[in-house]
C-alpha cells in the first residue's frame, strides 16, 4: 500500500506539472485507474501529511469531481460496510484536517457526498451527516463551526423533505454563528450559508421572511469583509441574492446600498471590488427597480456621477486613432464596466428616474477641458438612449445641438464618441431622429469622413452613417444621395490605393459596408452609381484572397448582393452569373471554408439575396450553395459543465457564456458561431419561400435539420427560423405527392406540438404557434389525427389558463408596496406580450375553422368557455377583441350551425358595436357582416336589430378619422352583407339612400369588393333608389367608381373591377351624359378612369 501511495503521490505531482506532456500522460494514467482505487488513493492522499499541500488539495478536488460525476454509478455497488466506511472517512477528514486550504476542499467533498445521498423524494440517506453538521456548528472550536457552515452553504438543501421540522434549528445555528462575539471567519461563512439557503428558497417568501431578522448581523459582516479586502465572496453572494430574491434585502436595502456607494466612491479600493459594489446596485435596478427607487432612491443622485466619473478612466494613447486594427477595451476595464452599468441602470430604473441625473451631469462634463470627460458624456448619451427613450426623445433638439458641435472637437476620441452617439441615437430614435436631424447629421458625418489623419474616427463616421441610413426614410436619404456617394466613392478610391501601397484596410472595410447600407435604403435610385462601383467591388472579391483580407472580401460580397437587390434583376442580371461564379469559387478553390472564416456568413446571406433577385433562375446554383449553408446551419455549439474550480480564470472569456446551476455547477456555451448558425437557418427559410417547388429536392434534408432545432435553446433566432421554415417546406414538398407530404407532416407535427408546449420564451412561442397555424392552413381538412388534435386543444387550453393567471398576477403586483407608475409601464408591456400570444391562439383557431368548418365545433366546445369569459364586460378590451374574432370565425366557417353558440356571442357582439375601442368595434361589426352573409335566416331578426347600431358607428362625427376608418368601413360592409344576404326583416329601400351616401370606401381591401360588388348588383339590376329619378345619380355613381380606382380600393384585375369598368363603359355609350359625369371629377379621378378604361 505504501508503494501505491508513493506512486500516487508522484502521479499527483505530475498532474500539477506546468509541462503539458507530463500533465497529459498523468491525466491518462489517472483516468485509467479503477474508480474504487481512485477513491481509496485519493482519500488516503488527503489525509497523508507527508504529501505536499498542493498534492493534497489536488486530491480533494479530484475526489469531489469524482463524486459529482460518478457517485450514482459506483456507490450503490459498494457493500454496506464499504459505504459506511467511505462516509465515515469523509467526516473524519473534515474533523481532523489542520490545513485551512485543504479543510475547505474536504468540506466540499463531504457536501458532494451529502448532496448525492438525497434521493428524488427528498429523503436524506445519510442522517449521520446532519448530526455531524449540528455537532460541528455547536463545537467550541471555531474551525469546526466554520466547516459546518461551509458544508451547509455548499448543500443548503441537505435536510431534504424534513427541512420544515429542522427550520428553527437551522435558523438557530445560523443566528448563533452571526453573534458579534464569534470569530470573523465563522461569521463570514454564516453569511454565505444564509445567502445560499435563501436562494434555495427564492420562490418561498414565508421561508425568506423567517430569516430576515438575520440581515442586520449579515450587513455588519459584509462591512468587515470590505474593510479587510481579503475575500470578495460576500459581495458576490449579495449580488446573487439581489438577482434571485431581492425582496429579502428590502428591510436593510438602504445600509447595503450605502456600503456599496462608499466602496464605489473610494478610488483607493481595488477596481474589482468597486465593480462588485456597482454590480449590486445595477442588479437590483434590473430585478427590483421599484424597490430600489422607493427604499434607496436617495442614493441614485450619488450613484450616477460616480458611474460617469468611472467612465472617464481612459489613457491618452496617441496611437489609438491611427490604428488600423481595432482592439476593444478589456471587459473588466473601468470604462467598459461603467458604460455597461449606465445602460443597465437606464433600462432598469427607467427614464423618469435616470434622465434628470443625466441632464444634471452631462452639460458640465461636455464643457470640461479634459477630453476624457467630454468623451464619457457622449458615450453616456449613447448608453442611456434605450432606457430613457421617452424622456430623451422629447429633448432630442437640445441634445443634438450639443452633440453635433463635438464632431469638430480637437480630440479625435471625442469626435469618435460624437459619431458613436449619433449612430446610436439613429437606431434608438428611428425614424423620428432621421426625419428631424437629417439636414445636420448627414453633412456633419460627411465632414468627419474627411478625417484621413485619424482612420479610426473616419471609419466610425462611416459606421454612424450605416445606422442613419438603415432607418432613414428613402425619400429623405435620396435627397443627399449624390453628396453621400460622391464622398464614399472618393474614399473608396483613395483607400483602395492605400490598401495596395500600405496594406491598411480599416476605413476601406467600413466604406464598403456604408455603401451597401445606402444602397439598401435607396433601392432603385441607386442605379446611377451601379456601373461605377461594380468593377471595383468585383475586383476586391476576385483578388482579396489573403487571410488578412477575408473580412474585406466578405464585406464586398455583402455590398454587391445588397446593391443587386436595390437596383433589381434587370440591371443586376448581366453581372449575376459572374458574381455567383466568383462567390462559388471561394468554395471550390479552397475546399470547405474553416468554421471561423469571416466570409462564410457574408456568402450565405449574399446567396439568399441573389436568390431573391434571380428567383427561379437561382435553382441552378442550389447544388453548390446548399452544402455550406447546411454545414453552417448544422453547427453544434461547444458546451461544457464546469465546477467552480474550473471557472477560475475563464469567467471573463468573451467567446463563452456561463450560467450558474447552483451547488458548484456551471453550464457554459461557446457563443461564437451561434449568430452564423441562426443566419444560415434564416437563409434556408428564404430559399424555401422564394423557390417553392424548385426547392423540393432539398425539403426533406432541411426538415430533418429544422425540426430538432425547434428545441435549440441556446439561441432564440434558430428556434424561430426553424418554426418559420416548416409551412414553406410543406409547400415545397407538395409537388412530390400526397404520400410524401403526409410523411413529412408526420415527422413535423408531434415535434412542433412538443415545442409549443415547452417553449420558455414568449416571443419564440408566438413564432411556433404562427407556424402551426400556417401548417394547418397549408394542409387543410384532416391534417390532424385525433391524438394531435386533442394535444393541440390541451395546449390551447393551457395557454388560455396561463393568460388568465398572468393577468391575475399583474393585478396582485399593482397592490405591491413598491408599486409605482414605472412598474405600471412594465406591467403594460407584459400585458401586450400576453395579448400577442392570445392573437396567436386566435390564429390557430382561425386555421382550424377554415380547414375543418363546423366539424371543428366538437373540439372547440372543450375550450369555448375561455372565450365566453373573455367577452365579460369587466375583462380588458383586448380580450373582447380576440374573443370576438374567434366567434367571427365560428360563424363564418360554420354558417347556420353557429346558432349553437348564439347565447354566448349574440348579446356581446351587439353591445360591442359601439365600444370605445376601435379594435373591439371592428371585431364586433365584422361579426355582424359574417352573420348576415353566412348565418342564414335564423339570424335575420338579430341582423335587423344590429343595423341601427351599425349606422350609429358609420355616422359618428369622427368615423372617418385614421383611428376609426377601419371599423367604420367594416360597419359599411356589414350593412352591405346584411342587405344582400339577410334582409328579410328589413326595409331595404329605406336603408339604400343612406348606404349610398357612405360610399366610396377604400381603406379595407378585404371588405371593399363586397361593397362594390353589391353596388354593381344594384346598378346592373337598375335599382331605382340607387340610380335615382331619371338616372340623376349617375354622376355620383361615376364619382364613387372613379375614387375607388384612384385610391386602389380594389385590385384592377378582379371580377368586381371588371364589372365596374363595364358599368362605366355603358354610361360612356351616352357621350353627353358621360361628359357631364366626367367634368365634375378631380384630375386624379379622371386619370384613374382613363387608365382602367384603356387597360380593362
Amino acid at each position: 500500500m505504501a508503494a501505491d501511495q508513493e506512486q500516487f503521490q508522484q502521479l499527483l505531482s505530475s498532474l500539477l506539472s506546468t509541462d503539458n506532456n507530463i500533465r497529459t500522460q498523468a491525466e491518462d494514467a489517472y483516468n485509467n485507474l479503477p474508480v474504487e482505487s481512485k477513491i481509496t488513493l485519493l482519500l488516503a492522499a488527503i489525509r497523508n501529511g507527508a504529501f505536499t499541500e498542493d498534492a493534497r488539495q489536488m486530491a480533494a478536488v479530484l475526489l469531489r469531481r469524482l463524486f459529482s460525476a460518478e457517485f450514482n454509478e459506483f456507490y450503490p455497488k459498494l457493500p454496506p460496510e464499504a459505504q459506511r466506511q467511505l462516509k465515515e472517512q469523509v467526516l473524519v477528514a473534515v474533523q481532523q484536517e489542520q490545513s485551512e486550504g485543504i479543510r475547505k476542499k474536504v468540506c466540499e467533498v463531504a457536501a458532494e457526498v451529502a448532496r448525492s445521498l438525497i434521493d428524488d423524494d427528498g429523503n436524506n440517506q445519510w442522517p449521520e451527516f446532519l448530526q455531524f453538521l449540528f455537532e460541528c456548528a455547536n463545537s467550541p472550536l471555531p474551525v469546526l463551526k466554520e466547516s459546518a457552515l461551509r458544508m451547509f452553504a455548499s448543500v443548503p438543501g441537505v435536510f431534504g423533505n424534513q427541512q420544515s421540522q429542522y427550520l428553527e434549528l437551522i435558523k438557530q445555528m445560523l443566528q448563533q454563528s452571526l453573534l458579534e462575539n464569534v470569530g470573523y471567519e465563522v461569521r463570514f461563512q454564516a453569511v454565505r450559508a444564509v445567502c445560499a439557503f435563501v436562494m434555495l428558497h427564492e420562490k418561498e417568501t414565508p421561508i425568506q421572511k423567517h430569516f430576515i431578522d438575520l440581515l442586520p448581523a449579515m450587513v455588519r459582516v459584509l462591512m468587515e469583509s470590505i474593510e479587510k479586502q481579503e475575500d470578495d465572496s460576500l459581495l458576490k453572494a449579495v449580488i446573487d441574492v439581489s438577482e434571485a430574491c431581492p425582496k429579502f434585502l428590502r428591510s436593510h436595502l438602504d445600509p447595503i446600498i450605502d456600503i456599496c456607494m462608499k466602496v464605489l466612491s473610494n478610488e483607493d479600493i481595488s477596481d474589482s471590488w468597486r465593480h462588485l459594489a456597482l454590480e449590486v446596485t445595477v442588479t437590483l435596478s434590473e430585478t427590483a427597480p421599484a424597490m430600489l427607487r422607493k427604499v434607496a432612491g436617495k442614493h441614485i443622485p450619488v450613484l450616477i456621477p460616480l458611474v460617469l466619473k468611472m467612465m472617464t478612466d481612459l489613457e491618452d494613447d496617441a496611437e489609438w486613432s491611427i490604428s488600423d486594427e481595432i482592439i476593444d477595451e478589456d471587459n473588466d476595464s473601468n470604462t467598459v464596466v461603467a458604460e455597461s452599468a449606465l445602460d443597465r441602470l437606464a433600462c432598469g430604473l427607467g427614464g423618469k428616474t435616470m434622465m434628470p441625473h443625466i441632464e444634471q451631469n452631462i452639460p458640465s462634463m461636455l464643457a470640461n477641458a479634459d477630453w476624457r470627460y467630454r468623451h464619457a458624456a457622449l458615450m453616456a448619451l449613447s448608453a442611456v438612449g434605450e432606457g430613457c427613450h421617452k424622456q430623451m426623445e422629447a429633448l432630442l433638439p437640445q441634445i443634438m445641438d450639443g452633440v453635433l458641435s463635438f464632431l469638430q472637437d480637437p480630440h479625435p476620441r471625442v469626435r469618435y464618441a460624437a459619431c458613436n452617439a449619433i449612430g446610436q441615437m439613429s437606431t434608438d430614435f428611428a425614424p423620428v431622429f432621421e426625419k428631424k436631424f437629417h439636414d445636420k447629421v448627414v453633412p456633419g458625418l460627411l465632414m468627419v469622413l474627411d478625417d484621413n489623419a485619424n482612420p479610426r474616427v473616419q471609419a466610425h463616421a462611416g459606421a454612424a452613417l450605416v445606422n442613419f441610413s438603415e432607418d432613414c426614410p428613402k425619400n429623405i436619404l435620396t435627397q443627399y444621395l449624390d453628396a453621400i456617394m460622391g464622398k464614399l466613392e472618393s474614399i473608396l478610391s483613395a483607400k483602395f490605393k492605400e490598401l495596395v501601397e500600405k496594406g491598411t484596410k480599416l476605413v476601406l472595410e467600413q466604406v464598403v459596408t456604408t455603401i451597401a447600407s445606402v444602397a439598401d435604403t435607396s433601392e432603385e435610385q441607386f442605379v446611377t452609381y451601379y456601373d461605377r462601383l461594380m468593377p471595383c467591388l468585383k475586383y476586391i472579391i476576385q483578388n482579396a484572397n489573403t487571410e488578412e483580407l477575408k473580412m474585406l472580401r466578405g464585406k464586398a460580397i455583402e455590398c454587391v448582393s445588397l446593391i443587386g437587390l436595390a437596383v433589381g434583376a434587370e440591371k443586376f442580371m448581366r453581372d449575376a452569373s459572374e458574381v455567383m461564379d466568383m462567390l462559388l469559387k471561394t468554395q471550390t478553390d479552397g475546399g470547405d471554408l474553416p468554421d471561423d472564416d469571416p466570409q462564410t456568413s457574408y456568402l450565405i446571406s449574399a446567396w439568399a439575396r441573389i436568390c431573391k433577385i434571380l428567383g427561379k433562375q437561382f435553382e441552378q446554383y442550389l447544388p453548390l450553395v446548399m452544402g455550406p449553408v447546411m454545414k453552417a446551419a448544422s453547427m453544434k455549439p461547444e458546451v461544457a459543465l464546469l465546477d467552480n474550480d474550473d471557472m477560475q480564470g475563464i469567467e471573463g472569456d468573451i467567446d463563452w457564456q456561463f450560467v450558474s446551476l447552483g451547488e458548484q455547477q456551471n453550464f457554459g456555451i461557446k457563443t461564437s458561431g451561434l449568430e452564423d448558425k441562426a443566419s444560415a437557418c434564416e437563409m434556408l427559410v428564404c430559399y424555401a419561400r422564394e423557390l417553392k417547388e424548385g426547392f423540393a429536392d432539398y425539403a426533406e434534408e432541411v426538415v430533418r435539420l429544422m425540426v430538432p432545432m425547434l428545441k435549440f435553446y441556446f439561441h432564440d433566432g434558430v428556434r424561430s427560423a426553424a418554426a418559420e421554415s416548416l409551412p414553406y417546406l410543406l409547400d415545397c414538398a407538395r409537388i412530390k405527392g400526397p404520400t410524401y407530404l403526409e410523411g413529412m407532416w408526420n415527422f413535423i407535427c408531434p415535434e412542433l406540438l412538443k415545442a409549443i408546449d415547452t417553449e420558455p420564451e414568449n416571443e419564440v412561442l408566438a413564432e411556433h404557434m404562427h407556424s402551426m397555424a400556417k401548417c394547418i392552413e397549408t394542409l387543410g381538412n384532416g391534417c390532424l389525427n385525433e391524438e394531435w388534435m386533442q394535444e393541440l386543444i390541451r395546449i390551447l387550453d393551457k395557454t388560455m389558463k396561463n393568460h388568465f393567471s398572468r393577468a391575475a398576477a399583474r393585478h396582485e403586483k399593482r397592490k405591491d408596496e413598491d408599486y409605482d407608475e414605472v412598474v405600471e409601464e412594465q406591467l403594460v408591456d407584459e400585458d401586450n406580450e400576453d395579448v400577442y400570444l392570445f392573437s396567436k391562439v386566435a390564429d390557430i383557431i382561425h386555421a382550424l375553422f377554415v380547414a375543418y368548418k363546423s366539424n371543428f365545433y366538437v373540439y372547440f366546445d372543450q375550450i369555448v368557455g375561455h372565450f365566453v369569459k373573455c367577452l365579460a364586460p369587466e375583462m380588458p378590451w383586448s380580450d373582447h377583441q380576440w374573443a370576438l374574432c374567434i366567434f367571427d370565425d365560428a360563424i363564418e366557417c360554420g354558417g347556420p350551425a353557429s346558432a349553437k353558440y348564439q347565447e354566448y356571442f349574440l348579446q356581446p357582439m351587439l353591445t360591442y358595436i359601439t365600444d370605445k375601442s376601435s379594435e373591439v368595434r371592428q371585431a364586433a361589426v365584422y361579426g355582424w357582416g359574417v352573420l348576415g352573409q353566412c348565418g342564414g335566416d335564423g339570424f335575420a331578426a338579430a341582423c335587423a336589430e344590429a343595423v341601427p347600431r351599425l349606422v350609429e358607428v358609420i355616422n359618428a362625427p369622427e368615423s372617418r378619422s385614421m383611428e376609426n376608418i377601419n371599423p367604420t368601413e367594416n360597419a359599411i360592409s356589414a350593412v352591405t352583407k346584411i342587405l344582400k344576404y339577410n334582409s328579410s326583416a328589413l326595409n331595404v329601400g329605406e336603408i339604400l339612400p343612406h348606404w349610398l351616401s357612405w360610399l366610396p370606401v377604400w381603406e379595407d381591401e378585404d371588405e371593399a369588393p363586397h361593397v362594390y360588388g353589391y353596388l354593381c348588383d344594384l346598378i346592373e339590376s337598375n335599382n331605382p333608389v340607387v340610380l335615382g329619378p331619371s338616372h340623376s345619380n349617375l354622376p355620383k355613381l361615376i364619382a364613387i367608381i372613379a375614387e375607388a380606382f384612384a385610391r386602389d380600393a380594389i385590385p384592377r384585375d378582379s371580377e368586381v373591377a371588371k364589372r365596374m369598368v363595364n358599368i362605366v363603359r355603358q354610361i360612356q355609350g351616352n357621350g353627353e351624359v358621360f361628359q357631364a359625369c366626367i367634368s365634375q371629377l378631380s384630375s386624379e379621378q379622371q386619370q384613374a378612369l382613363h387608365e382602367v378604361l384603356s387597360t380593362n
